[in-house]
């Protein structure tokens, strides 16, 4: 009867035991945010005859298509939902009307099979027309629902040959319905009329457009795009720089957006305390036809005009964004400027400039599209960073290098005279 008794109570404490451990786990696990929907993306092909041109690395645009994708299938993070969608690739007909609905989701968006959807790609052949609006009306559809992130990427050789619905207003159309759905745009045929469609597609939902004539290049922009889906949505922040340091907005750390005429110069204010270090860089995108050279500039100032540091970058027509960067860490001091103890911020400018040239037929408003960037770090223990050392800073660099170079010169002379004399005496 003990023994019983015993096994019996031993047996009620390890259930008290259990069921006090699952009740303190259970509500932990209920306490637990939610997992991020997947993002979901859609590839959409344009497989219109022009298709068939031979002039993409000796092959045909199709076949450096088909190459391309496969490696992008290759790379897709398995947290993203992918999807294809093709046009102009079954009707091969005249019939305008119905050339201009031909359209359809060749892979839907879901969990990728990369097998099933490469082999799906590999049976493609050019066909019919180039309904871009359609396309994009159709793949807007195939990512509707839940609140994951959206984009569609465009590979066109061509611009929309199925007006009057213009693929731009269906953009504009997509963007209204507030679903943060982004379209990028990629050509394959260095046109300015398809250049100017496909640019003001991709700008009516804030999307890129990009020229490509290469596989490699394709293939790599597209996995970027891809990548770039899953990556966390940060929205810029719409913003407006100054004439002048003083007039300047003040910035905090993250995103910016916006606009530089060609030539233009704009100013920010950033505070960066004692021992943070600034990191800034901004991109430019050619959303026109510019000039082949051209350059931007961004430029950390004291409110005083005194160069910090800068960084600067230049191009010659073979991309669509500039972008330049700079750091600068802020030394670290024992006390504020005010006696209270505590550090008072610096207030540095940046300036950014622009050294693109346009023909006189070239619209010059809005200005060209600007992504500014402001982190503030701790600043490094021992920074390699130039600015650091205070290079830009002051003159006190200059005033070591021309002491160092004198007594440089005074042991040469000394030493030259002494060698003199020992000859002369020898």
């Amino acid at each position: 009867m003990i023994t019983r008794n015993r096994l019996t109570t031993g047996v009620c404490i390890a259930l008290a035991t259990l069921a006090a451990g699952l009740g303190s786990v259970l509500p932990a696990a209920a306490d637990e945010p939610p997992a991020a929907p997947a993002p979901k993306v859609e590839l959409v092909l344009d497989v219109s005859g022009s298709m068939r041109t031979r002039d993409i690395d000796g092959q045909s645009r199709m076949n450096a298509a088909k190459q391309a994708f496969n490696d992008v299938l290759d790379a897709v993070p398995e947290e993203v939902h992918l999807g294809i969608r093709t046009l102009g690739a079954d009707y091969p007909g005249d019939d305008r009307k119905v050339g201009c609905k031909d359209t359809k989701q060749l892979y839907p968006v879901g969990p990728l099979d990369r097998t099933e959807a490469k082999t799906a790609v590999a049976t493609l052949a050019p066909t019919g027309w180039t309904p871009i609006g359609p396309a994009l009306l159709g793949a807007a559809d195939d990512l509707e629902g839940g609140e994951a992130t959206r984009r569609i990427v465009l590979i066109t050789d061509g611009e929309d040959t199925c007006g009057p619905l213009d693929p731009c207003e269906v953009a504009r159309e997509i963007a209204a319905r507030g679903t943060h759905l982004v379209i990028d745009t990629l050509g394959l045929v260095p046109n300015a009329k398809i250049r100017q469609q496909l640019t003001c597609i991709a700008e009516a939902t804030g999307g890129t457009y990009t020229a490509v004539q290469h596989k490699d290049e394709l293939s790599r922009r597209v996995t970027q795009l891809v990548d770039r889906a899953a990556e966390p949505v940060i929205t810029p922040v719409a913003t407006e720089g100054a004439g002048s340091c003083s007039a300047a907005p003040q910035l905090e750390p993250g995103l910016y957006t916006d606009r530089e005429k060609i030539g233009e110069h704009r100013w920010y204010r950033v505070d960066v305390l004692p021992g943070q270090e600034l990191r800034a860089s901004v991109s430019v995108a050619a959303d026109r036809a510019v000039d082949n050279d051209y350059g931007v500039l961004l430029r950390a100032v004291t409110v005083h005009g005194r160069e910090i540091v800068r960084g600067s970058e230049s191009g010659t027509g073979r991309t669509d964004v500039i972008s330049s960067g700079l750091r600068y860490p802020s030394p670290e001091i024992e006390d504020g400027d005010d006696g209270s103890g505590k550090p008072a911020a610096e207030t540095v400018c940046l300036q950014l400039s622009n050294a693109f040239s346009a023909p006189a037929s070239v619209k010059r408003t809005p200005g060209l599209p600007v992504e500014l960037t402001v982190d503030l770090v701790d600043g490094p223990d021992q920074a390699s960073d130039v600015a650091a050392f205070g290079l830009g800073r002051g003159w006190w660099l200059l005033g070591v290098l021309v002491l160092t170079g004198l007594v440089a010169g005074l042991l040469t002379g000394w030493i030259t005279r002494w060698r003199i004399a020992v000859w002369r005496t020898n």
